[in-house]
């Protein structure tokens, strides 16, 4: 089935074709969203993907982050840690922060004339989440580092890969020394409402509070930086579109922002392993079957997001139980836990570039892919105002 799309970043399937199918290499594809949303909420599932192969290793010598646990365990720590990302607490502590630090980036375009878009998202990212994490009294260079780390791809060659490898090693030894330690010793004389401090209240070593902080910043900078970028595309080159968004209230904005996520997942493919036989539409997934779920197909789903599902439509009717940007932000117990702040500092951000006098896309960003993960890379979307 081929439907007109919007969609700025090509993803394989214009949308959903058959709904679950198994390849030569035993992995089950999963594109409808009923059947997608059902995998993700099953407790007979467990994660898949994101290196979670590699950092099972370390289980028994160091306590996994909590992208890579499930079960009871990962269930009671998404509970203690759900007070820092509810709405409350960001329109209490994080909001006057996005906007002052939205404020600077604007500043920084404004003197300069001319900047890559995905560096100034980037640099409000990095400094929301850091204050989420607890990361505070850092050293400046901290989003620099962090670039750096996440930059490296994997490489087919061995040498090549090796080499990667070295490097990544030495940016995250430089992020552990120069910002996790220095900001775990802080929270170690004094406690603060942060992740780290709870984390040290659960009696985690600096190794195990270093993995989460690279688990947060992956989820809660690189992922937003992205976001950031695509929405703004959207809106540069869709008049009304733009008009909507820059003329409507904080929930119309939202509305328009949950809309390109769905158009748009930052990570079109999310990975489970069964842990039992699992039934589907005409089949049965076996216990010990890897599941390929396809969040950028699933999005597309008529029978979920209504009719013309590669447009960007607002207002469309939504199947009951469907949320606004459909399953770009997961499901079940592995959902992110950021959605509402990635939304909020977004619009935040958006809402004072776009008001900038004469500010104008010079040219549309550079589209990667990195396949490990299934997300893209924005680069290069030069803006330029006055």
């Amino acid at each position: 089935m081929t439907v007109e799309s919007q969609r700025k970043i090509p993803r394989g399937e214009s949308a959903p074709g058959c709904p679950v199918y198994v390849d030569d290499d035993g992995v089950w594809h999963v594109r409808d969203f009923a059947t997608a949303r059902a995998m993700l909420r099953s407790t007979q599932t467990r994660q898949a993907g994101f290196g979670v192969e590699n950092a099972v290793k370390l289980q028994g010598r160091m306590r996994l982050p909590v992208l890579f646990r499930d079960g009871p365990e990962h269930r009671e720590h998404r509970r203690q840690t759900a007070r820092f990302f509810t709405p409350k607490r960001v329109d209490t502590a994080y909001r006057a922060l996005m906007e002052r630090l939205a404020d600077e980036q604007c500043e920084k375009l404004r003197r300069r004339g001319e900047a890559d878009l995905s560096r100034l998202s980037f640099a409000l990212a990095v400094a929301v989440a850091a204050e989420v994490i607890g990361l505070t009294g850092r050293r400046p260079g901290m989003a620099k580092r962090l670039e750096l780390f996440f930059a490296e791809k994997a490489a087919g060659n061995r040498l090549v890969a090796l080499a990667r490898e070295a490097r990544g090693n030495a940016n995250i030894g430089f992020f552990y020394w120069l910002d996790v330690r220095p900001a775990v010793r802080a929270r170690r004389r004094e406690r603060r409402d942060d992740l780290i401090s709870h984390l040290l209240d659960e009696g985690c070593r600096n190794d195990e509070i270093l993995g989460e902080c690279v688990t947060f910043a992956a989820a809660g900078m690189v992922t937003t930086r992205e976001f950031i970028t695509v929405a703004a595309w959207h809106l540069f080159t869709d008049d009304e579109l733009r008009a909507a968004y820059l003329g409507g209230e904080e929930k119309h904005r939202v509305a328009i922002l949950h809309e390109i996520l769905r158009l748009e997942p930052v990570v079109a493919n999310l990975a489970r392993w069964a842990t039992a036989d699992l039934s589907v539409p005409g089949a049965v997934v076996p216990a010990g079957a890897r599941v390929d779920i396809g969040v950028a197909s699933a999005n597309l789903d008529p029978g979920a997001v209504g009719p013309d599902a590669g447009r960007v439509c607002p207002a469309r009717p939504l199947a009951d139980g469907v949320h606004d940007a459909a399953l770009s932000f997961g499901d079940g117990p592995h959902r992110c836990p950021g959605a509402y702040i990635a939304i909020q500092e977004t619009d935040v951000f958006l809402r004072r570039l776009f008001a900038m006098p004469g500010l104008r896309m010079v040219t549309p960003p550079t589209v990667g892919i990195r396949p490990e993960i299934a997300s893209y890379e924005l680069t290069n979307l030069r803006l330029a105002v006055g």
